[in-house]
């Protein structure tokens, strides 16, 4: 193993490994053989800092463009208005935003609350990274101090996860994924900080994903409650102990498991289940639960980019949602299970038609 991404230590464990897997945000056209090129997944715990990791680099495609889904809107308005109501989005400040490359960004909003982009290369009074941006940069040290050096003297930096203790406590080990280097913590999210020079005064948690913190970074300040509060509530639910993290491999087999059999059930009744959400987070459960076109006809979703591609390393087509109804499914496997209550809006026809989503987020449960 490396040295840790942010640390540099070399004293860690492996918590997690998932074999080789196929890049899962780049979905090969329907007419592209394969196979694709594989890449190893692996998950590492540095004991130094606490910051859960990939232990390998992979060089991976381009991705597609995505659709924003409802939820993911809904907490970015919810998180604006929070810290708004903190009075830390005032009218003329400037902004700064990191890389935004699932989409999502908060500058459109922001800009109509009165803030304004800084200058090419000034520091800005707000500096934002809440839609996993920095998750995605391999050397997380240097990338996280740009970030700081973007905020001004009396600045702040506001920084949004998915929080570890939502990924263990739920089994989410599918929201572990190539290109996703940074797992992290509230507790490991305060020590990086504070090695960058900025002092996590206040966090904010969101229940996007089973849990979303957004925290408030400055250069001093006391910390409010809420940040020893979720820290202590983190480290209590194990974010920090191996043997904790580790039961995410249990997980694996157990959703993958359950997921083969409900689909095998579902053919077997000559009613076969189709899919939805062509996410990245389902590649590697269709993938490892070995499921191909025979089992799992399909999988719908949103995106016009994805129409025509493939589940990456299987056979199964991504088709329009229309494709789907026409269909008439009996079962209908959710593989994000934030987006339930958007799907039941936008697709009545399922239900109404007799079919039901089954919940597939990490696995049937």
């Amino acid at each position: 193993m490396s040295p840790c991404r942010s640390c540099a230590a070399t004293s860690g464990d492996l918590v997690l490994d998932l074999g080789d897997q196929p890049a899962c945000e780049y979905f090969p056209r329907l007419d592209d053989p394969g196979p694709e090129p594989v890449f190893p997944l692996r998950l590492w715990l540095c004991r130094a800092c606490g910051l859960a990791q990939l232990a390998d680099d992979a060089v991976l495609p381009d991705e597609p463009v995505g659709t924003e889904p409802a939820a993911l809107a809904r907490q970015r308005a919810d998180a604006i208005a929070a810290v708004r109501a903190m009075g830390l989005l005032p009218a003329g400040a400037t902004v700064v935003e990191g890389a935004t490359p699932h989409g999502g960004s908060w500058l459109p909003e922001l800009t109509e609350l009165g803030l304004r982009p800084a200058p090419g290369g000034a520091a800005a009074d707000v500096v934002v990274d809440a839609t996993f941006g920095l998750m995605h940069e391999p050397r997380q040290r240097e990338a996280l101090d740009r970030l700081v050096a973007a905020v001004a003297p009396d600045g702040v930096l506001l920084f949004g996860f998915h929080s570890l203790a939502a990924i263990v406590g739920d089994g989410q080990w599918n929201a572990v994924r190539l290109g996703h280097y940074a797992y992290y913590s509230t507790p490991a999210v305060v020590g990086m900080l504070a090695r960058a020079g900025l002092v996590v005064t206040d966090a904010l948690w969101f229940p996007l994903y089973g849990g979303t913190v957004l925290v408030v970074a400055r250069r001093g300040g006391v910390p409010a409650a809420s940040v020893a509060d979720l820290v202590a509530a983190e480290t209590a639910a194990g974010v920090l102990d191996p043997g904790v993290v580790g039961a995410l491999q249990t997980a694996v087999l157990r959703s993958t498991a359950g997921l083969r059999d409900l689909v095998h059930g579902c053919r077997a009744t000559g009613a076969p289940a189709f899919g939805y959400s062509a996410a990245s987070r389902a590649v590697a459960l269709v993938h490892l639960a070995g499921l191909d076109a025979g089992d799992l006809p399909a999988v719908a979703d949103a995106s016009p980019a994805k129409h025509g591609c493939r589940m990456p390393g299987t056979d199964i087509p991504i088709v329009p949602p229309a494709e789907l109804l026409a269909a008439g499914p009996r079962t209908v496997l959710l593989f994000v299970s934030d987006l339930l209550p958007e799907v039941r809006r936008s697709l009545p026809e399922v239900e109404g038609a007799g079919g039901r989503w089954v919940d597939c987020g990490a696995g049937p449960r």
